[in-house]
């Protein structure tokens, strides 16, 4: 009995980290360029910042969860080679995105 416990709380978080399809389908309209867009790193970099948004709120009440910290990690290093391809490639839409995500001091 004790597993299936376990089993139905790591669903129940599992869920709450994914970001739902209006919450996405916003992101990618605010951040494409041009209308068919959806895999540009600026939206990929934008996407990604969400989700990491939802996962540092999701650690203020469970400190403990490594598992999903390693993920937020791993998210994050996903994003910064992102953010580095972007800089080098074009520096204006890196500008651009920084300020308008708020990822940079």
């Amino acid at each position: 009995m004790g597993g299936l416990r376990i089993l139905r709380r790591l669903y129940r978080v599992k869920i709450e980290m994914a970001l739902s399809q209006q919450s996405k389908n916003q992101v990618i309209s605010e951040f494409r360029t041009h209308e068919k867009d959806t895999g540009s790193p600026e939206v990929q970099i934008a996407l990604l910042t969400e989700r990491i948004r939802q996962l540092t709120e999701h650690f203020k009440t469970h400190k403990k969860d490594h598992h999903s910290r390693r993920g937020l990690l791993m998210l994050v290093s996903q994003r910064r080679r992102l953010l580095d391809y972007l800089r080098d490639r074009n520096i204006e839409s890196y500008r651009t995105l920084i300020g308008a995500l708020g990822i940079r001091k």
